[in-house]
């Protein structure tokens, strides 16, 4: 019988790779163009309301790399966070993905390389003080990670729907 530390390192890899996956998934069929379209009418009004699937991507990116990697596996990673919802500089789909599929990679193998005495080990990242140890830390940016997938896979259908209503 495993015991729970193990059970939670594999449980919590899993998860990441499946969250890798799912975004893979429904970025791959956009185009480049597309990944950064708002494709609701209020954000065209207004770029600031609501977020690309771009922007969802160098979000998540950001978010894994600096509390996970800069936090947890040491990687110094400098986040500027900012940037991951205004970055104009619209990156080709397959930069944006590799960069988030390696974050991901990233994240399991740091995971997966846990003690189970590192998972109880103090934790300190910017704008999370909810999250006092390890665990919570990776839990919580689960959950994060979580809503922002969601997120992009409501855009990811709104952007294959005006697609096919415009017969592209």
């Amino acid at each position: 019988m495993s015991e729970l530390p193990e059970v939670v390192q594999e449980s919590l890899a899993s998860y990441y790779e499946e969250m890798g996956r799912r975004v893979d998934e429904w970025v791959d069929p956009l185009t480049t163009e597309q990944i950064w379209a708002r494709p609701f009418e209020f954000q065209r009004k207004n770029p600031k309301d609501g977020n690309s699937v771009g922007h969802l991507l160098l979000h998540l990116t950001g978010n894994l790399n600096y509390y996970i990697g800069a936090q947890i596996a040491g990687t110094g990673y400098v986040r500027n966070r900012p940037l991951e919802f205004a970055d104009e500089t619209r990156k080709p789909k397959e930069q944006v993905l590799a960069d988030f599929d390696r974050a991901i990679a990233m994240v399991v193998a740091t995971i997966r390389k846990q003690t189970p005495e590192d998972w109880i080990k103090p934790y300190a990242g910017e704008r999370e003080p909810e999250s006092k140890d390890r665990f919570t830390a990776l839990f919580r940016c689960a959950a994060h990670a979580y809503h922002h997938v969601g997120q992009l896979i409501y855009l990811s259908k709104e952007l294959n729907a005006q697609k096919a209503t415009r017969g592209a």
